[in-house]
């Protein structure tokens, strides 16, 4: 049985948030406070590549603080795909706890993640 689901991502576990920064390459995210332009946020901070500013989560209430300069300090793709391989990292995270035995993903033509899901001697689609 196969089934299609559409997610939604809030960045509120540092654990799951720290696997997709080491899958991206990117710094493990520190906590703190930064400088955004003429503000401070205080939370995880995670640099991305080519951006002035960091991006600031709250992970009690998922807020992403962050100052790009409508792109010009920071390409939004990054951040998209930090996004994206949060939601995997999490849904694996998820998986694991609930006793799926194995995860696995397949990067689609335009861009998406399939994740298959296997319960038992089948395989679920999600």
């Amino acid at each position: 049985m196969s089934h299609l689901v559409s997610i939604r991502t809030t960045i509120r576990d540092p654990a799951a948030l720290a696997v997709a920064c080491a899958r991206l390459g990117l710094e493990p995210p520190t906590q703190g406070t930064a400088r955004l332009f003429t503000t401070d946020a205080t939370g995880l901070i995670v640099k991305l590549p080519g951006w002035t500013y960091p991006v600031v989560i709250d992970a009690s209430t998922g807020q992403i603080s962050m100052d790009t300069y409508n792109g010009a300090w920071g390409d939004p793709a990054q951040l998209d795909k930090l996004l994206q391989i949060y939601a995997v990292e999490k849904a694996r995270i998820e998986a694991r706890k609930s006793g799926y035995q194995s995860v696995t993903e397949q990067i689609l033509a335009d861009g998406s993640i399939k994740l298959v899901i296997q319960v038992g001697g089948t395989n679920e689609n999600h």
